[in-house]
């Protein structure tokens, strides 16, 4: 689509939003269609494809040997990588991963992390010698908007989805798995945006170009804040805010029985 086509849509986009409406007929706090599709991948320990409204992504869970950090001797270690294809949308470039990539790469880290979704001690073979090292890569296959979410839901899946690999002799055996990886939290986002005065939940490509402001909200189980994520040169207020974490905390309620399948 062309710059001219995009800021056509945009202003469209804009003024019916404003007013309360959608182009795709959702209402402001309704997410599109949502599909979890696990174990894509055969040479992966974990993994997931999303199709959220359009937005396609594909997460997928390996396992490496290696050293734990100094100052966590008996755990293992989590490193969280994205990437958005040049396949998934015209304005995106071959090459390195760019600022928005490093980005969502950081926020799915952040909430996996900082929810304790992983039993890292679980993951320690020898103190301070062998542990387990997690990687999650995230790869967007095709960008219709909120690909925060559908990250953050892929990723998901796919830990759900992954299994521990047998170690013999210091070496993970290919294809060879002790058991399960056992999740505490299934930490998600929920992305809302702001345009003029009115908020709407799980934006579209449209209606991202069009906001003033985004924020995302990850919540667990237990109704816990685990990360937040501010984007866009526009504002929330503080009770808007606090009205946004009640709706990110119901909305993941739904969001989980999905992933959960």
């Amino acid at each position: 689509m062309n710059e001219f086509v995009w800021e056509f849509t945009t202003d469209k986009v804009r003024r019916l939003i404003m007013k309360g409406i959608r182009l795709d007929k959702r209402g402001m706090m309704d997410y599109r269609n949502v599909y979890i599709e696990k174990g894509v991948i055969y040479n992966a320990d974990g993994s997931a494809f999303v199709n959220l409204g359009g937005t396609k992504v594909i997460a997928g869970v390996k396992f490496e040997l290696g050293e734990p950090f100094p100052d966590k001797p008996d755990e293992g270690t989590l490193m969280v990588d994205a990437e958005i294809l040049p396949l998934s949308s015209p304005s995106v470039e071959p090459g390195p991963p760019d600022e928005e990539a490093i980005e969502l790469a950081r926020i799915v880290d952040r909430s996996i992390r900082e929810s304790r979704a992983v039993d890292f001690k679980g993951l320690c073979i020898r103190e301070g010698e062998l542990v387990y090292r997690l990687f999650v890569d995230i790869r967007v296959l095709d960008y219709n908007g909120n690909m925060i979410d559908a990250s953050s839901l892929a990723a998901a899946a796919a830990l759900l989805n992954t299994r521990v690999p047998r170690v013999e002799d210091d070496t993970i055996q290919p294809h060879e798995y002790e058991k399960v990886l056992e999740l505490r939290e299934v930490p998600l986002y929920t992305t809302f945006v702001k345009v003029g005065k009115a908020i709407a939940v799980d934006p579209n490509l449209a209606e991202e170009k069009a906001a003033d402001a985004r924020i995302s909200i990850a919540t667990v189980d237990d109704e816990s804040i685990t990360a937040m994520q501010k984007g866009g040169s526009g504002a929330f207020t503080a009770r808007e805010i606090e009205t946004l974490v009640e709706e990110s905390i119901k909305k993941g309620k739904e969001l989980r029985k999905k992933v959960r399948g």
